[in-house]
């Protein structure tokens, strides 16, 4: 199967009819009878579901709904969740490189508020998107959109036991690690990554009786907050805009065979 030549898995408009079963890698998988997230639940909302990407294996989903209760109960407004995976993983024609087993999620720090609510229509950023928390010089945070109720919700996130590592821009990196109080081993699951300025991107572990899902490589022990690390991405340059190619890989068998099961 040529992926670079035509891609099917987009595609498959549902999730296939089997128990949930995460395949192979966030980059090279796929998701068995994955569960889709209900567009709008108690301190979320769903972004963009014209795309189909709003599914994942069920742990992803308690997780995020886990993270919503949190910000509605802080009364922060609502999350606004982004990419999850298609209906069966695989990889997408544009966006991402992982995302395809069902296990990441993509979350914009802005935040639905009383102040800023949008109508179904307002949810569709086909053009458009988050907006960066940077400033317009892009050499730090932008204290007008950049809060404590951001930091609280990453430090939440990164307590979740089922949350593996969660991929934000290195200026966030380093105000989560100036600000921090009380214990800091959640920090450890805060990962600086190029760009990730608008929006953090949530991945958890394999779960119990995923046996095909490989698991990505433990942490770096200790927090990421010391000063080498965390200098050598501040100065790291911007990365291209034009998306660069991606050489093709062999998905699982497992994937071939759920791609057009029931």
């Amino acid at each position: 199967m040529n992926i670079a030549v035509a891609n099917p898995w987009p595609a498959q408009s549902h999730p296939s009819d089997s128990p949930p079963h995460a395949i192979g890698q966030v980059g090279n998988g796929c998701i068995a009878g994955a569960e889709r997230l209900t567009a709008d639940g108690t301190g979320y909302r769903i972004m963009n579901a014209h795309r189909n990407r709003y599914y994942g294996h069920p742990h992803l989903i308690r997780v995020l709904q886990d993270i919503g209760v949190f910000v509605h109960q802080r009364g922060y407004g609502r999350l606004q969740i982004g990419d999850m995976s298609q209906p069966r993983g695989g990889p997408m024609p544009s966006g991402h490189r992982s995302h395809q087993n069902g296990l990441d999620a993509d979350v914009w720090f802005e935040l639905e508020t009383p102040h800023r609510q949008l109508h179904k229509a307002g949810r569709e950023y086909a053009h458009s998107g988050a907006p960066s928390m940077l400033t317009r010089d892009r050499d730090g945070l932008d204290l007008d959109l950049w809060s404590d109720s951001h930091r609280e919700i990453l430090k939440k996130a990164a307590s979740i036991p089922q949350v593996d590592r969660i991929f934000v821009n290195p200026h966030i990196k380093l105000d989560l690690c100036r600000h921090a109080q009380g214990p800091r081993a959640w920090l450890q699951k805060i990962r600086p990554w190029y760009g990730h300025n608008e929006h953090f991107h949530l991945r958890i572990t394999c779960p119990s009786g995923s046996s095909l899902c490989e698991q990505q490589d433990s942490l770096p022990a200790g927090d990421g907050c010391d000063d080498e690390a965390l200098d050598w991405w501040l100065q790291q340059p911007l990365p291209p805009s034009a998306p660069q190619p991606v050489p093709e890989k062999n998905m699982p068998a497992e994937c071939r065979s759920l791609l057009y099961a029931n």
